[in-house]
């Protein structure tokens, strides 16, 4: 019973141990200032890099928190507020500082409207040094106004001291990546454009009728746009028409402030914003009225912009995170856990219906409570400032080495060397949730079944996964728990049918000698997952160290079978020993360090496809110049990625296509962090792989694909992305 219960807490550290690496960042310094706090809201300053470097200019940021409820405003507040301003005067070696603006949100309020932040902002700074390599100190007095049913006036000193030296990213640089990606852009960037704006006289005296005509690369669903002119100039919530497609859009304001006459032919500013796509333009306002083409009728209700439709919104996104749930079921990478799904229910054959719904309901919460677990870890890391996404902590070579030490674990235990179990009080309160009946195996083994399946299902993304992912990373703690919850019980789906139904596991033969031959198969599978672990650790830390980690954990095993020998004196310290053993696997890669960088620019060749390096300056180059530019962004964790590859990336149809000369075949390597990646990823709003996305004169801003690539809707989405009447369009037309 000792060495069961010293099994079974170690079994629970390393459960633990996920809450810290389970969105581990990658390891570099943070650089951040102290915050400045006050009752409803914290600044401080943030630095994309650890040290000046040999730049002209460094990218900081100036970053806001604010309690639930509070907003700051944008450099346009609208019709009451005021923007932060900071005093950079105290500043040392600084010849300048632009300060950038995240596009904003509207808040209508008792008929008044404002434009700001809640939450969080970070306004990306670009600082030109004085004397380039030299220390430098960032620090402002920064006074801003923080409001919500009440509006109190702020005050905060910040600062942040950059040393000389080599100027390597920093944790920070994903956050000020992910507002940076927020600020308005270009029409060839947003793939939004101003058609013409226009003023005419309103039927209220002193009043005035404004009007914007926006195009778009790609349908219309959550548009809203801000104007800027002269300082007296107001408008009110606009009404919005469409065009049948969704492809354009007239934005129809009241307004006043100024006359009519002297707003004509003026130069006006406009931010549109359209979900994560953000336009600024400038545009001289004509006499109006403008019209859309087809005579669509406005409506004062647009797509997501009241509470009702981010409710109804919210409970979509939960269906489809139960839907995706139980897809992941399904996938490649929950595929090496099918083993002790076998298992949880050949072992009930013959049994007692109360025994196997105690099981399988202890199986599905520990599915629930490990998607809880990763919820929150990632909620510590977004609030941190890291990079998170869907199966990130399989970048990390420690997280890698953990789970080869349990894979290896759970290997020993189905070959009957040991068994794993929870502490007795956690195992006994269990029990009586099964009414007494279960067995402290059955239930600890049915508990970490399910949190072991979570693990693996972690670097795969399934068809709705990827949305309802991307929308929890991109909100707030609420509906990031929200929507892991709702996957942790899609993945639980098939536990808790059986607990419904336990007749499904009863009706099934007997153990009996069977089991055993099946448990050692079941085992095999299990050691053949560890063995692809180790090749991913390979990739990121070495050959060396992923040779050490297998053999660390292989050996811990061992020294528990020293248990069994009579009178052994190893047998005695097996417990200490092995848990020792088990350490230093986990901690092999650290030691060892990175694996040296493969040359990102080789190109890769298969199939006959000459795949290049992803690099999002060079894609816009391709696709300016007429190209076809198709994006897979992969991972040699992610299992899904290796099946869409040999399924439809290399299959002899799609691999001639990816060749023609029209057709740019780029790809992105994940396997490591990298924040260029990231950022593309959350660009549409994803935060997980696979992903694939098409480019061309038909598709300028891209077209994803869907998780599981299908042939069809990839010739379909080059189809729709290459130029009428080249080559390649003829080609596919011919299909």
């Amino acid at each position: 019973m000792a060495q069961k219960r010293s099994i079974g807490f170690a079994a629970l550290w390393l459960l633990a141990a996920l809450i810290g690496m389970a969105a581990a960042p990658e390891p570099v310094q943070a650089k951040a200032g102290a915050w400045a706090d006050s009752e409803h809201s914290s600044v401080r300053l943030i630095s994309a890099v650890d040290a000046v470097g040999e730049a002209d200019a460094l990218r900081l940021g100036l970053e806001f928190q604010m309690q639930e409820g509070w907003k700051i405003y944008w450099r346009s507040p609208g019709d009451a507020g005021f923007p932060p301003r900071p005093d950079w005067a105290r500043s040392e070696n600084v010849a300048s500082v632009e300060m950038d603006w995240p596009a904003p949100k509207r808040f209508s309020i008792f008929g008044l409207e404002t434009f700001g932040y809640e939450q969080e902002v970070v306004f990306p700074l670009t600082v030109a040094l004085e004397r380039p390599g030299e220390p430098a100190v960032l620090a402002a007095e920064v006074e801003y106004l923080v409001c919500s049913d009440i509006c109190i006036p702020g005050s905060a000193e910040v600062a942040l001291e950059l040393t000389d030296g080599a100027a390597t990213p920093s944790r920070r640089a994903h956050a000020i990546d992910r507002f940076q990606a927020r600020v308005p852009t270009g029409s060839d960037v947003a793939g939004l454009s101003v058609l013409g704006a226009a003023v005419a006289p309103a039927e209220e005296p002193d009043k005035l009728q404004f009007q914007i005509a926006l195009a778009s690369t790609a349908p219309l669903g959550d548009l809203d746009a801000f104007v800027e002119g002269p300082e007296t100039f107001y408008l009110g919530k606009p009404s919005i028409a469409y065009s049948e497609d969704m492809s354009q859009a007239l934005l129809t304001y009241q307004g006043g402030g100024v006359e009519v006459a002297a707003l004509q032919g003026t130069a006006v500013t406009v931010t549109a914003t359209d979900g994560a796509r953000a336009l600024e333009a400038r545009a001289t306002v004509e006499s109006g009225p403008l019209t859309l083409d087809g005579g669509a009728t406005p409506t004062q209700n647009r797509p997501g912009s009241d509470r009702a439709s981010e409710t109804a919104g919210l409970f979509a996104i939960l269906g489809l995170a139960l839907l995706g749930g139980l897809i992941l079921n399904l996938m490649p990478c929950v595929l090496p856990v099918l083993s002790i799904k076998l298992l949880s229910v050949a072992k009930h054959g013959g049994g007692d219906r109360r025994v196997v719904r105690a099981s399988f309901l202890a199986s599905a919460a520990g599915v629930v409570a490990s998607f809880l677990v990763i919820a929150l870890a990632l909620i510590a890391a977004k609030s941190a400032g890291a990079a998170i996404g869907w199966g990130v902590q399989f970048q990390n070579p420690i997280f890698l080495s953990f789970m080869t030490v349990v894979v290896v674990l759970f290997a020993g235990n189905l070959l009957g060397f040991y068994e794993i179990i929870l502490p007795q009080r956690l195992t006994d309160r269990l029990a009586r949730s099964g009414g007494g009946q279960a067995s402290e195996t059955s239930l600890s083994g049915h508990f970490m079944t399910g949190a072991f399946a979570t693990l693996l299902a972690t670097p795969c993304s399934a068809p709705f996964l990827g949305t309802a992912v991307g929308f929890a990373l991109s909100r707030g703690p609420g509906e990031i728990l929200a929507v892991f919850i709702a996957l942790g019980i899609g993945l639980a789906a098939p536990y808790l049918l059986i607990a419904a139904a336990p007749r499904m596991a009863t009706i099934l033969p007997k153990p009996g000698p069977w089991m055993v031959k099946l448990k050692f198969v079941l085992a095999l599978a299990l050691l053949a997952t560890g063995l692809w672990l180790a090749t991913v650790i390979a990739a990121i830390a070495g050959t060396d160290a992923a040779i050490a980690v297998l053999a660390l954990a292989c050996l811990a095993v061992g020294v528990i079978l020293t248990r069994r020998l009579e009178g052994s004196r190893l047998g005695r310290v097996a417990p200490v020993l092995s848990a020792a053993l088990a350490l230093a696997a986990i901690a092999a890669p650290s030691v060892n360090g990175v694996a040296p960088t493969v040359d990102r620019q080789a190109p890769e060749i298969a199939e006959g496809v000459t795949w290049i390096a992803f690099d999002p300056a060079v894609l816009r180059d391709h696709v300016a110049a007429g190209r076809v530019v198709f994006v897979d962004v992969t991972a040699d964790w992610c299992i899904t990625c290796q099946v869409n590859k040999e399924r439809v990336l290399e299959s002899d149809e799609i691999a001639r296509l990816l060749a023609t000369p029209e057709v740019v075949a780029m790809r992105a390597d994940w396997t490591r962090p990298d924040p260029v990646i990231a950022d593309y990823l959350a660009s549409f709003g994803r935060y997980g792989i696979p992903f694939n996305a098409v480019y061309g004169p038909g598709s300028p801003r891209g077209v994803p694909l869907s998780e599981l690539l299908v042939h069809a809707d990839v010739t379909a989405a080059l189809a729709a992305a290459a130029a009428s009447g080249s080559a390649l369009a003829a080609r596919l037309a011919e299909r």
